[in-house]
């Protein structure tokens, strides 16, 4: 395993499950100090304590400014500074436009965009001090549409735009910023929509290559930590989707829209069905429905 982290120190969001859990396990690793901070304050200890002494945990909702801003001082408290930040919380709704809430879909907001923003806000006097990176997690979807995923999409679009305009903003303090964009992974927020809507692996299915193939979360998690590494400003999973971004013009054109209304005609009303059977747009991603709660301390 390479060292290429030795002593640098990672905050890392959304860290109790999933990208975040796996980030932090491979950073730590390969000899960062990592504070993860998120929900579940039982996995977050597990982890912390199974990551050992170069490990310490916050638990925070994204939410709540207050308690990320003091999640966030004290992991900086605890490591001596801040090198490094990855902003991975997130959650998904379901349901289109006309169907969902409007509590789902400004939650998804909330934590997605809103979270991020508050995660940057708060980490910038130690990335400052530090001349540090960030990598904010977005998504394929943050250029590609997607029926029946506008509260997600939407968010995660806003989600890239705010860290390029962050970027722009922090330059001149030393500061690099990268985003992330994740097509698929095998995580508990992809596998509880096709637990709860069955029509949504078959819409995974017919889309493109490689909107229709998942990642491992290993592998996502590895393409992270190197691009925290070598401070990209971009970072694909799988590489692939980079042609996403590239062609997003054709993808939104007039000449792809006639694939995409059919596509969406199909797919649309099975999913509108699935929902309003399920009965609820939240998705039940455990401990992502807590109360904010205060931030508590690590754990030696």
């Amino acid at each position: 395993m390479k060292r290429d982290l030795l002593g640098r120190r990672l905050v890392v969001t959304g860290a109790a499950r999933g990208i975040g859990e796996k980030v932090a396990r491979l950073a730590a690793a390969r000899g960062a100090r990592v504070t993860v901070i998120g929900l579940e304050a039982d996995r977050l200890r597990a982890l912390a304590d199974e990551l050992g002494p170069a490990a310490s945990w916050r638990e925070a909702d994204v939410r709540d400014g207050a308690a990320l801003r003091s999640a966030i001082d004290e992991a900086a408290e605890a490591m001596g500074g801040i090198d490094l930040v990855v902003a991975n919380a997130g959650v998904v709704a379901y349901g289109t436009v006309r169907q969902t809430d409007e509590a789902s879909f400004e939650r998804v907001l909330d934590i997605n965009l809103n979270g991020v923003f508050r995660t940057l806000k708060y980490a910038t006097p130690h990335l400052e001090r530090s001349r540090g990176h960030v990598l904010v997690v977005a998504s394929a979807l943050s250029f590609m549409p997607l029926a029946a995923m506008a509260s997600y999409g939407a968010s995660k679009a806003g989600a890239e735009l705010l860290a390029l305009t962050y970027r722009q903003e922090v330059a001149h303090l030393g500061v690099t910023v990268g985003v992330v964009h994740p097509s698929w992974i095998n995580t508990d927020l992809v596998r509880g929509a096709e637990a709860d809507l069955p029509s949504f692996q078959d819409l995974r299915g017919r889309l493109p290559y490689p909107g229709n193939v998942t990642t491992s979360p290993d592998k996502a998690a590895a393409a992270i930590v190197n691009g925290l590494v070598r401070r990209r400003s971009r970072v694909y999973v799988p590489r692939a989707v980079v042609v996403a971004n590239w062609a997003k013009a054709a993808l939104n054109s007039p000449l792809a829209w006639p694939w995409a209304r059919r596509f969406a005609a199909r797919a649309v009303p099975s999913l509108e069905r699935e929902v309003a059977a399920l009965g609820r747009h939240d998705q039940l991603t455990p401990g992502a429905d807590a109360p904010a709660v205060k931030t508590r301390p690590s754990q030696p």
